[in-house]
């Protein structure tokens, strides 16, 4: 699968999938316990929390909580 420049989305940082969460920040501490390698800290913009984690294809998952 590739991105919108061609490359891989892994490599443009696209999520190949997006999951909405209660709590972000909780599911970044929990879910590495389970194998999940997150590629930065939870990001806030606005009222929106986001976080993404390198998946086991080579996806990025992200997750998300919005009010």
């Amino acid at each position: 699968m590739r991105g919108l420049s061609g490359e891989q989305p892994l490599e443009d940082s696209i999520p190949a999938a997006s999951f909405a969460v209660a709590d972000v920040r909780a599911e970044h501490q929990r879910l590495p316990g389970l194998g999940a390698r997150f590629t930065r800290e939870p990001l806030e913009a606005g009222p929106v929390t986001t976080a993404k984690s390198d998946g086991a294809c080579g996806n990025l998952i992200q997750i998300v909580h919005a009010p």
